[in-house]
């Protein structure tokens, strides 16, 4: 990416966002860094400044607009105009939908999704009189295939994944410059699993298999660099996922039916009423990977393959002339 870029990142205290904020520090840019968690925050900051960029730490919550907008300003007046905004903020709830509670669905949705639309409205006032930006939302192989156990959360991607795609059609229908694009992610080695709100009695994991949030933040910076690509597939769970609901959807329920709640789990039980950060972040950092390092993947082979398909489009092209020449 262009040194020197003004990035604003929500959710930027710990998991994706903050491996994000590194990398995109690494690249130059100057960073507006949005979270709840204050000591979260101020340590991403400081990692920040240690790669050499630099930062603002804005403690907001994405579910209030006006604070968004607030954040936004600041950013702007410490950095100048917006480059990019990366909409990553989220929460969830880990429970049957028979058991989870009106209020419970409605924080999700208030920060998962119209986090997101808040984050999304602040970027285009101020991307759009000047016709250029980029916005990155930050998805999930959820937004299209959702999972037992996390309904209101797969409820929030696939609204996102709604807005993004009728902003999409609008910006093109104007001739924008601005770009929106959507990153869709595999399961990741976050704290998030361990902060959650859950009613599960055991452990909450990501679906294996699992990857390191650094995989997802390289990811989102491609992105940012490669807006015209409407959408980015990271992780071969993901593609599978994707491709599987398209072809055979029914076979699919059947399958997570089977499978979808001690895939979720751990064999470690855990205490059902414990802390969670669903309404109030919880004190103390908590970095970026969570407690499933053993078998996280720092690389996906088909995030590569997604990043280059132009070269190997262009390879296989020339294979196949080469070929029809030695006839």
């Amino acid at each position: 990416m262009k040194a020197g870029r003004v990035v604003v990142i929500t959710g930027a205290s710990s998991g994706v966002g903050r491996a994000t904020a590194r990398a995109f520090a690494s690249r130059g840019a100057r960073l507006g860094l949005l979270a709840r968690g204050l000591e979260g925050l101020e340590a991403a900051r400081a990692e920040v400044e240690q790669a050499g960029a630099e930062a603002l730490a804005l403690q907001t919550d994405v579910a209030d607009p006006d604070a968004v907008d607030v954040a936004a300003n600041e950013v702007e007046r410490a950095y100048g105009p917006l480059d990019v905004w990366v909409n990553n903020a989220m929460v969830s709830v880990f429970s049957p939908v028979a058991e989870i509670e009106a209020d419970e669905i409605r924080r999700v949705t208030e920060t998962t999704y119209l986090g997101t639309v808040y984050g999304t409205l602040a970027a285009l006032r101020r991307m759009l009189p000047r016709d250029r930006g980029v916005i990155v939302q930050v998805g999930s192989a959820l937004a299209y295939r959702a999972i037992p156990l996390q309904a209101a959360y797969c409820g929030a991607k696939h609204a996102i994944q709604g807005f993004t795609e009728s902003l999409r059609t609008e910006l093109l229908h104007d001739r924008s410059g601005v770009k929106v694009t959507m990153v869709q992610l595999p399961a990741l080695n976050t704290p998030h699993f361990s902060v959650v709100k859950s009613r599960l009695p055991r452990h909450p994991q990501p679906v294996p298999p699992i990857y390191q949030p650094e995989v997802a933040a390289e990811a989102v910076v491609w992105a940012a660099d490669n807006p015209d690509r409407r959408e980015l597939w990271v992780g071969g769970s993901t593609v599978r996922t994707l491709l599987g609901d398209k072809i055979a959807p029914g076979l699919l329920d059947r399958y997570l039916a089977r499978t979808g709640y001690d895939a979720q789990q751990t064999e470690e039980p855990v205490e059902p009423e414990r802390p969670s950060n669903l309404w109030e972040p919880l004190p103390g950092d908590r970095g970026t990977h969570g407690i499933f390092e053993a078998e996280a993947r720092a690389e996906s082979i088909q995030f590569w393959l997604a990043r280059h398909r132009a070269l190997l489009l262009g390879a296989g092209a020339a294979a196949i002339v080469a070929r029809r020449a030695l006839r």
